[in-house]
């Protein structure tokens, strides 16, 4: 196979609209997928000493607190780059006026 060969140049640019969207939600899907395990993985280290049988209160209460702050914090990054795109649409919208 040709090194150089990508979708694009095999004629999928103009690909159905319902199959963009369709591998659209399976890439969001996966970047969830991939979140979820990172999350795991980083409180995992974070709260968990000497795993066991049974999940003792300070490790449950250091989980519960890893995984809300993890969302938290990925909710505001969220925010901040919508905000930030948000300024550049607006700008590339009233050159193409």
């Amino acid at each position: 196979m040709d090194p150089s060969w990508s979708w694009s140049s095999a004629g999928l640019g103009a690909m159905d609209p319902q199959l963009q969207h369709f591998i659209e939600v399976e890439k969001q899907k996966q970047r969830f997928q991939q979140l979820v395990h990172q999350m795991t993985g980083l409180c995992w280290e974070k709260c968990m000493d000497k795993p066991g049988p049974k999940l003792d209160g300070r490790a449950e209460a250091c989980l519960v607190n890893c995984v809300e702050r993890f969302i938290d914090t990925s909710q505001f990054i969220l925010s901040r780059l919508q905000q930030v795109q948000k300024p550049k649409s607006v700008f590339a919208e009233s050159f193409s006026d």
